[in-house]
């Protein structure tokens, strides 16, 4: 049998995600508590179990979302958020592919009665399909971004004052059209392989970790509401031009706006009355990174917008941060308020959101407080989006992100069709939905190390960085190559150009003398090709802590140590013309598939995965200090 009829069974139930191509990229606003909202988390432990049934479609054919799970079958309990992969001590349940099921009751407060009730999922990995009290909600392919339903909407038999159950399916299984892309292979060979035995291949060096594993949340809002708020900024002189728009539910002319920019103090710099307009704030405190000449970076203002119904008298207030800031792109230069910015920073990935723990705010803060450490100022979010409340504290921090989608490993041909593509433009869709209004966020990154060489690529990679553009042209657009320059035809499209480099490691192995004159060349020939600022978004060897060794060899901590100083050398040498940025590969070691390649995952860390600093993290602190130091005042 064709591995891809059988693998049908799959994915029947959301065969119908892949028939749009763009979603509109506004509404969503982030769950918080204000004088008309209230927030409910249902964090905690659901209960839980995996179909692993032949064609993992059992809990479709008992309808398992019709009745609490634990009458199904044996349940076992799952934290939320988490990674289901890493809590029990069961093999099959780590490297499971297929459906898994989560169940939990929750009660709705009488009060609610008169609200607009949402329940709203932070990220699910892969597929995921909600039902509340036996009814399907809302259905959404992707992992890593938010999706949502109203429960209010008038054909689910939700309770107030009393018990409801919310029924979640979560679908890791990876193919050519998801992202991250990958393939269900099947052995046939019955007298080595059991009937149906089958593997998932993956395309990017990662682990697939899978489950609900941000928040799910209920939130009100009243019947009418205020929908979203775009802010675009500027700078004009020492003043803040603060350009928005505010989108309402429902007729816009029976309403009383009043939207107003608040300073850290409390104090009121700007109005109007106007659902788009642009506010001037005089002498405003400009958002600046961590290393830039300011006594404040990070400094965010709140937007706050009181809407009133006049037929109902009924209002809605929402609070925005936002932080007055400008980015731009020279043929040498990033620039953030009109003065030079080179990134010095960290390529991140496995964060805290993932892991097996879930979302975790100790982890989070330490993170944040190992960057500061480092002299950090930059991130990117190798390779998807990060937990809302990560780029919270790098909005707050002033530490600046490049906001990257999971396309990592686009490298097959039929990674680049057009359902591929069409599900490509809805994830940026989200990521911009999701983070549009983040200072922290100077720019896009649609894929990382996509394979850029063949005539596919050009119209896959130009219409997506042409649709990024176009609804979004404050930030500059990107994608991280790996390909030579001689063969790449698609930098062309980006406004910065990034690319991972791995001389002395991935090729001639252990010859840090040949790094300085490798990346010299390639990085010339890329800005020769294109005239475009470039940034180093990867570059790293794998290091155990604790292998030690002089002279130095691959895999000990004095490698990784000179393995970066030669990097770093040429890196000085060419800040002084078109390099913009740096970021090592990677700030902390992480787990991925098993392999003979990978002992325990992936060991290119400074910091271990325990957050110990091996001496590489202690090489580039002294580096970054440096360089904060040499920039202040």
């Amino acid at each position: 049998m064709n591995c891809y009829h059988y693998f049908v069974g799959f994915l029947l139930h959301v065969s119908c995600f892949h028939q749009c191509t763009c979603l509109d990229p506004f509404g969503m606003l982030y769950p918080k508590d204000s004088e008309s909202r209230t927030v409910k988390h249902l964090d905690g432990m659901w209960d839980f179990r995996v179909d692993d049934s032949p064609n993992r479609n059992r809990g479709f054919e008992e309808k398992w979302y019709s009745k609490p799970l634990r009458q199904t079958g044996e349940v076992i309990p799952m934290p939320v958020p988490s990674s289901y992969n890493d809590i029990t001590q069961e093999k099959k349940i780590r490297d499971f592919v297929g459906w898994a099921w989560y169940d939990r009751d929750f009660f709705l407060p009488q009060e609610w009665t008169s609200k607009r009730v949402v329940l709203r999922v932070d990220s699910a990995h892969y597929n995921a399909i909600v039902w509340v009290n036996s009814i399907k909600l809302v259905q959404h392919e992707g992992g890593h971004l938010p999706f949502e339903g109203e429960i209010t909407r008038g054909d689910i038999p939700v309770k107030f004052g009393s018990g409801n159950r919310v029924t979640i399916a979560i679908n890791n299984t990876l193919t050519p059209t998801t992202l991250p892309p990958g393939t269900i292979q099947y052995q046939h060979d019955i007298n080595r392989y059991p009937e149906g035995y089958f593997v998932q291949n993956l395309q990017m060096d990662f682990f697939n970790y899978a489950g609900l594993h941000r928040h799910v949340q209920l939130y009100t809002t009243p019947k009418s509401y205020i929908e979203d708020v775009i802010i675009v900024t500027s700078l004009q002189g020492l003043n803040g031009l603060v350009k928005y728009t505010v989108v309402t539910s429902g007729q816009p002319g029976n309403v009383r706006l009043r939207v107003e920019v608040i300073d850290r103090e409390g104090q009121v710099v700007g109005h109007s009355n106007l659902f788009q307009d642009t506010i001037t704030v005089d002498s405003g405190h400009f958002w600046w990174p961590y290393t830039m000449n300011s006594s404040l970076p990070g400094y965010q203002y709140t937007f706050k917008i009181n809407l009133t119904f006049l037929s109902s008298g009924v209002s809605d207030v929402y609070r925005q941060k936002f932080g007055i800031r400008e980015v731009k792109v020279t043929d040498k230069q990033l620039l953030i308020n009109d003065q030079p910015f080179y990134c010095h920073g960290v390529a991140k990935h496995e964060d805290s959101d993932i892991r097996g723990k879930g979302l975790d705010f100790a982890l989070i803060a330490k993170d944040f407080n190992l960057l500061k450490w480092l002299g950090a100022n930059c991130f990117r979010t190798s390779h998807y989006p990060y937990a809302e409340e990560i780029m919270d504290m790098a909005d707050e921090q002033g530490i600046v992100v490049i906001d990257e989608s999971p396309g990592v490993g686009i490298r097959k041909a039929n990674n680049f069709g057009n359902l591929s593509l069409a599900h490509h433009l809805k994830v940026m869709d989200e990521m911009y939905r999701r983070d549009k209004n983040r200072p922290a966020v100077i720019l896009w990154s649609v894929a990382n190390e996509p394979d850029t060489t063949h005539d596919n690529s050009i119209y896959y990679f130009k219409t997506l960085l042409s649709h990024v553009k176009s609804i979004d042209s404050s930030r500059p657009v990107t994608f991280v190559a790996n390909s030579d320059f001689s063969t790449d035809k698609v930098a062309q499209y980006t406004d910065i150009i990034c690319l991972n480099h791995y001389n002395a490691w991935y090729q001639d192995c252990s010859h840090t003398e040949l790094i300085q004159r490798q990346l010299t060349y390639d990085l010339r020939q890329w800005y020769a090709k294109y005239h475009k600022p470039i940034m180093i978004t990867e570059y790293g060897a794998d290091t155990i802590e604790g292998f030690h060794q002089d002279p130095s060899i691959v895999f000990t901590e004095e490698f990784q140590v000179e393995f970066m100083t030669e990097y770093h050398k040429t890196f000085d040498n060419l800040r002084q013309e078109f390099l913009v940025g740096e970021m090592v590969w990677n700030f902390a070691d992480f787990m991925t598939a098993q392999g003979i390649t990978r002992a325990f995952g992936n060991r290119k860390g400074i910091f271990t995965r325990q957050r110990r600093p091996k001496m590489s993290a202690h090489l580039l602190r002294s580096r970054y200090q440096g360089m904060i130091n040499s920039c202040r005042p």
